[in-house]
């Protein structure tokens, strides 16, 4: 199968415990406030947003998000958020740690492509459904179509990233300029060749490549504070 069509680096997710600790985090960590974001009401999450973009990583922005506990999810029953968000392990780590990078999202322009592509591989990986989600934002609504597991996982411990496809309006053109620039982004896991592989089919083995060693996906980022590495990894 031919890998998709410019996939890239669309977002990186930090998750905390809630949103207050979400911006508290950002304006310590990396020198600033986030920008506005706004509420998903599928999944019962809510975010702030800031923009990344840099000549190596254009569009891409900064995801804080956390557990809105005012909103239940609209999702079937047993049916979980995205990003491990229902994970206990993942919220008791946030809790204990404090907010972290825990994942990463592509961006491609067509999901049920890159979905097949996973599940056609030799060792086939489920990377979930395809559903419809958006968000209202002051300019309008903002639509996507997001690949989700029923159980909320990440897989290969957040280093497979999220496939996502937008419509016709992405984030990205919205949020004010800001002084963070993401300079690089790679992977490291114990099952290394298989999340290598993977990678290859939906693409983005030259965009996010992977080592051997303990799981974990790191960001350098340049910022107010100097350059600075998140770890998704167990500190």
């Amino acid at each position: 199968m031919q890998p998709l069509a410019t996939p890239a680096i669309d977002h990186l997710v930090i998750a905390a415990a809630t949103l207050d600790e979400g911006v508290a985090w950002c304006e310590d960590t990396l020198g600033l406030a986030p920008g506005p974001g706004g509420a998903h009401p599928l999944m019962g999450t809510h975010n702030r947003l800031l923009s990344l973009g840099g000549s190596r990583y254009p569009d891409c922005y900064l995801e804080i998000i956390a557990i809105d506990p005012r909103v239940r999810p609209r999702r079937e029953p047993g049916q979980r958020r995205w990003f491990d968000l229902d994970d206990a392990g993942l919220q008791a780590m946030l809790a204990r740690q404090g907010p972290r990078l825990i994942h990463a999202v592509a961006r491609v322009s067509d999901v049920r492509v890159g979905i097949r592509a996973l599940a056609g591989l030799p060792a086939p990986i489920d990377r979930g459904t395809v559903i419809d989600a958006s968000r209202d934002t002051p300019e309008g609504r903002l639509q996507w179509r997001i690949s989700v597991r029923d159980d909320g996982q990440r897989l290969f411990d957040g280093a497979l990233p999220t496939l996502i496809e937008w419509g016709a309006i992405h984030p990205a053109a919205r949020l004010p300029r800001s002084p963070l620039e993401l300079l690089a982004v790679h992977a490291a896991h114990p099952r290394h060749a298989d999340l290598r592989e993977a990678m290859a089919a939906i693409g983005l083995q030259h965009v996010l490549p992977v080592d051997d060693g303990p799981a974990d996906l790191m960001a350098t980022l340049r910022t107010p504070r100097g350059l600075i590495t998140l770890h998704a990894g167990e500190a």
